[in-house]
């Protein structure tokens, strides 16, 4: 168990730091877009620098709906998916596995993946082309999801056997 509390705690911060990573892309991004600031545009491209320097770091289409739904949209999703997957590895490094709380983290990443992805690229499919590459990442998020709900339903009965019989798995 040694072995999976490292594991789970590296992986902890990673997914950690890429959740912050993310959020900071998305709103670097988003404030650069609104504010017209380090920003310049050719043809049809908006081209956001990276702060400080004229290096290109993030190159968009120059409309508001590939910038709401290509962009802002699947960065903000991956903030949150980063986020809840951390949460996930949480769970392996703490003493006691099978609680409650452990459940709720694996319920709500399983539902994430199993929801977010199709809703996020139906609704996208309104206003942006969607690549055909896209369908293989929801498949993925949505083969996790099942993988995960099948651990929670594991953790569920773990919970429920150390509630009747008073044990600490």
């Amino acid at each position: 168990m040694k072995k999976t509390r490292v594991l789970s705690t590296i992986l902890y911060a990673i997914t950690r730091s890429l959740a912050w990573i993310y959020l900071v892309i998305a709103l670097y991004g988003g404030f650069a877009w609104l504010t017209k600031t380090n920003i310049r545009t050719e043809d049809t491209r908006a081209i956001i620098n990276y702060p400080f320097s004229d290096v290109s770091f993030l190159i968009l289409d120059n409309n508001w709906s590939y910038f709401l739904f290509a962009f802002l949209l699947p960065v903000s999703s991956y903030t949150l998916f980063f986020w809840l997957l951390s949460n996930v590895f949480k769970i392996f490094y703490r003493e006691k596995l099978f609680t409650q709380p452990n459940v709720a983290h694996l319920k709500r990443f399983y539902a994430a993946n199993l929801i977010f992805p199709i809703v996020l690229v139906a609704f996208s499919s309104f206003f942006i082309e969607i690549d055909k590459g896209i369908f293989i990442i929801v498949a993925l998020h949505l083969v996790l999801g099942v993988f995960i709900f099948i651990i929670s339903e594991i953790f569920n009965q773990g919970l429920s056997l150390q509630n009747e019989q008073d044990l600490y798995i």
